[in-house]
């Protein structure tokens, strides 16, 4: 798979740069969206430059930390994102960390924020997962070509996922649609709550986290702590957290009806 999508004499466009830009775009577009219906649009207009760029920072930060001895006597590569090496997780921590500070300098609901965010967030996940697909990473154990044939790939992904002679799960993609209907079952939980705070955020820290555990298992290229996979540890505490929010949620939402009755 060539991970040059266009050369400009001596210039690169590289595929994967041209997926998170576009992911980020769409992100953008989706939220500003949303919170003008919410009336927050210019509380939004400060709070997504931050939110990107503190989750870039965090999102390279994390793959760095736990890989760094990848970088250990190159420093200077640190800085080529472009090549790939952004970890999710970090970058939804460092894009937390903004919207926590915009909050409370701001005066903002945090939750409320959260809300608008998540479902932008979870569709550019699932387009930024086929930069890694153009680099070639992120792919899971060896299969067989048959193994692929059957699940009815398209021939593109198939010869994508042979990597230096070997097939490989398409872990991207299943981590892509994986995201791609949590967007659409987030969208339908907006409607159908008529945007009850904190449902979207604890509903997306649930299936993000559910898919991301099963399917971390499956990759070759985790990060460890000793023998745990970071991930899948962060994963079970999105899950948790999830779980435990949205029950306080429900509790509240029936002692509120009963207070009305």
């Amino acid at each position: 798979m060539n991970r040059i999508l266009v050369s400009i004499g001596p210039i690169n466009i590289y595929w994967y740069s041209v997926l998170i830009v576009l992911a980020i775009l769409l992100a953008i577009f989706l939220a500003t969206k949303e919170s003008k219906k919410m009336g927050m649009a210019s509380y939004f207009d400060n709070l997504l430059f931050s939110v990107i760029v503190f989750g870039i920072i965090g999102a390279r930060l994390y793959y760095v930390i736990f890989n760094f001895d990848a970088y250990r006597n190159d420093l200077l590569s640190i800085l080529k994102i472009w090549e790939g090496g952004l970890a999710i997780y970090g970058g939804i921590i460092g894009g937390f960390l903004a919207v926590l500070y915009n909050s409370v300098k701001y005066e903002r609901s945090l939750i409320q924020t959260t809300d608008i965010i998540v479902p932008s967030l979870i569709i550019g996940q699932a387009i930024g997962r086929w930069g890694n697909f153009f680099n070639g990473e992120a792919h899971g154990y060896e299969v067989s070509l048959e193994f692929l044939q059957k699940l009815h790939l398209p021939k593109f992904i198939i010869n994508g996922m042979y990597i230096d002679g070997v097939y490989y799960h398409p872990t991207f993609l299943y981590e892509s649609l994986w995201c791609l209907l949590g967007f659409i079952i987030l969208i339908i939980l907006r409607k159908i709550t008529n945007r009850k705070k904190g449902i979207l955020t604890f509903s997306y820290f649930i299936w993000y986290g559910l898919g991301r555990s099963v399917i971390e298992g499956l990759r070759t290229d985790s990060l460890y702590i000793g023998s745990l996979r970071v991930s899948q540890i962060l994963s079970y505490i999105l899950i948790g957290i999830g779980i435990i929010g949205l029950i306080i949620e429900i509790v509240k939402g029936r002692k509120n009806n009963e207070r009305k009755v």
